[in-house]
């Protein structure tokens, strides 16, 4: 799956000094081994060889499993080089990681090289404004708001202390529109839902807003309905940036719209899924991280799924790397139709976006045939609505779907911080879904 796809000698020796340092110093990944074909054939094979690292392979071996010898846990922490962070645990439940921010920040900064306005606006000091769930990012405080100066740090300035947004008032968000015009930030960072939950408020009460140069979605999956509604609002460029805490910044997206590999800081390996669920071209991503000396993280399943760009172009003319047309969504957020085929967060935004006025969705699959949408609509014809889902979803999951709809005043995040707008109320395995003949684990030599 690698034959229109460009990489570089650089790559290709970073990806094999990873790789020879897991296998050979690292406690984590000792038992990988038996797997490998050895030196006499290419790195690619021998990564492909390889098991996929977990959240629970991590919570095993942390931390000194993944550090090498010549560097000191103890020591690391105590000159404040790096920190333990845990992470959100949106999917499988939390992890502790070890955080380092100088490689972090590095991660960041390859990553605007892949959008033309990114590398316009983001100098390393430039001002940015982010619009996150304080569970994830910034200062929580959700019994009293706090003033601008408590928001603040360095050249950030985090808009929401709020773990839910039903906790906003209108004068929150007025104060959130005003704090843009005073802090005029480069760029805007923000989870998709909340800055669309501010655009619905914006719009509403007929605001105008400050325009930054670039907006950059992150944390969660952007639907058509957020897009939507931040460009009633903004005239500002739209990027989605794709990574996690474990693996930097990982993919991302273009002025032309195609998420590009940040392959100066990670390796991306990806396992097609079976014809009948969207492959070849759709598949899970396995990540290994490059540059990061404390932390080595190889092959780690992030639990994401994607659509590459076959071609391996586009007219941006960044043709280094692995291309995705689109991030489909979490593998824990899919479903199925009824006759069992793979049906991703991304495809069924696609059908329910041809709703109109409609704020927010979640589907809940309760079982083979069962499925439960709710909706959040300002819409009156209830009926008429009701009655068009059905239609849609009935076209996607199959005609014997039984579908019931409901309508919610708003929708809350999970404990995660982070939506999700759709979920299987059993378990859905990756596994029964990949295409053997790429799993060369399976010792396909």
């Amino acid at each position: 799956m690698t034959a229109n796809w460009k990489f570089s000698p650089a790559y290709y020796a970073r990806s094999l000094n990873v790789l020879e340092t897991a296998l050979n110093e690292l406690d984590a990944y000792k038992s990988w081994r038996c797997f490998d074909p050895g030196r006499e054939y290419h790195v690619d094979a021998r990564y492909a060889a390889m098991p996929a690292l977990t959240k629970k392979d991590i919570r095993e071996h942390f931390p000194e499993g993944f550090v090498p010898a010549d560097h000191d846990v103890k020591r690391g922490l105590d000159s404040g080089e790096i920190e333990f962070v845990t992470t959100s645990g949106t999917i499988d439940i939390s992890v502790t990681n070890i955080w380092n921010q100088k490689w972090w920040d590095a991660s960041e900064r390859a990553s605007w090289k892949l959008n033309s306005h990114a590398n316009r606006f983001a100098a390393g000091s430039h001002r940015e404004a982010i619009l996150g769930n304080p569970r994830n990012v910034g200062y929580i405080s959700d019994n009293f708001d706090l003033p601008m100066e408590k928001r603040r740090l360095s050249r950030f300035l985090y808009l929401n202390e709020k773990s839910d947004p039903l906790l906003w008032s209108p004068e929150l968000m007025d104060r959130m529109v005003d704090e843009l015009e005073i802090f005029q930030p480069a760029i805007v960072e923000a989870n998709p839902s909340l800055l669309a939950r501010l655009c619905r408020y914006i719009t509403a009460s007929e605001k105008t807003v400050f325009q930054p140069g670039l907006i950059v979605l992150t944390y969660e999956y952007p639907t058509n309905f957020h897009y939507q509604q931040i460009r009633r609002v903004f005239d500002a460029p739209v990027a989605s940036s794709y990574g996690s805490t474990e693996t930097g910044y990982v993919f991302m997206q273009c002025e032309e719209g195609k998420l590009h590999q940040n392959s100066e800081y990670c390796r991306v390996d990806f396992q097609p899924l079976k014809p009948e669920h969207g492959g070849p071209l759709l598949g899970r991503i396995l990540i290994t991280t490059f540059n990061n000396h404390w932390y080595y993280i190889v092959l780690f399943d992030v639990g994401d799924l994607v659509r590459i760009d076959g071609t391996g172009k586009c007219p941006c003319g960044r043709n280094s790397g692995l291309i995705v047309s689109a991030i489909e969504g979490r593998v824990a957020d899919a479903t199925l139709t009824c006759t069992a085929r793979l049906v991703t967060p991304r495809e069924l935004d696609d059908a329910v976006s041809v709703l109109e006025s409609v704020d927010k969705y979640q589907l809940d699959q309760v079982s083979a045939d069962i499925y439960e949408l709710q909706l959040v609509s300002q819409r009156p014809d209830k009926e008429r609505l009701s009655e068009e889902a059905t239609e849609s979803m009935k076209k996607l999951y199959g005609k014997e779907a039984k579908i019931s709809v409901t309508y919610k005043d708003s929708l809350s995040p999970e404990s995660s911080g982070k939506y999700r707008i759709s979920r299987a109320n059993f378990p859905v395995k990756i596994d029964n879904y990949l295409d053997e003949r790429y799993t060369l684990n399976k010792r396909l030599f």
